[in-house]
């Protein structure tokens, strides 16, 4: 996987959303930093990463870059 994320981007992302603050967080930190490091695996890879999610589009649903 990718670097840990930054400190700020993880600190800005612990607080959390409305439907995680309603089934709570054991540790909101780490649960960011888990997200982020995630979320920066797919971006920095969605061709090797897209299948892997159901929440990913297929590339023929992406638009084309340029």
């Amino acid at each position: 996987m990718s670097e840990t994320p930054d400190e700020e981007r993880i600190e800005g992302r612990a607080d959390l959303l409305p439907e995680e603050e309603a089934v709570g967080s054991d540790d909101p930190h780490d649960q960011a930093e888990e997200i982020l490091r995630d979320s920066d695996e797919r971006t920095e890879h969605p061709d090797e990463t897209g299948a892997e999610s159901t929440q990913t589009s297929s590339q023929d649903e992406r638009p084309s870059p340029g």
